[in-house]
């Protein structure tokens, strides 16, 4: 799992800089935020707004516009649960709602632990053997509460 940098106002000024000059410049910039501290922190969005010439209104609603973008630092990994038509024929709908309950959070929520943070996508690809996750990136079919348990088992190793 990649380390992030703790949020800094000056270091975030630099990489917006480095970006401005891009068409379309408010996504590469939100993008590079995210990879740098894990999280686009909300003293980013004046930044933004300032260098783009845009409101921070318009700023704050990319950010929450777009499902992909955090606005708090996330857990130390990450779970994302495939909720596509392919994986709901599989029953994940109720999967889900157990991993929720034994992970003690919700959707978008990261554990009391700060060990993990869950959040839906739509789609892995895996869908012969859903239901499906992500767990730091690396896929896991046929999932089930144990699966899923084994594989932050491994990851946190």
């Amino acid at each position: 799992m990649p380390r992030f940098e703790p949020w800094s106002a000056p270091r975030a000024a630099g990489i917006i800089a480095e970006h401005t000059h891009l068409e379309g410049a408010t996504l590469p910039i939100l993008h590079a935020l995210q990879e740098a501290f894990g999280y686009v922190d909300e003293g980013a969005v004046p930044l933004i707004a300032d260098a783009l010439n845009l409101s921070r209104a318009e700023v704050h609603g990319c950010i929450t516009f777009y499902h992909d973008f955090r606005r708090e630092p996330a857990g130390r990994h990450t779970v994302k649960l495939c909720r596509a038509e392919a994986c709901q024929a599989q029953g994940c709908d109720a999967l889900h709602a157990d991993i929720l309950k034994h992970l003690g959070t919700e959707w978008h929520g990261t554990t009391a632990d700060g060990n993990c943070t869950v959040e839906p996508v739509y789609c892995l690809g895996l869908c012969a053997n859903g239901p499906a996750a992500l767990v730091d990136g690396e896929p896991v079919a046929q999932l089930t509460v144990d699966v899923l348990e084994a594989a932050l088992t491994e990851v946190r190793q």
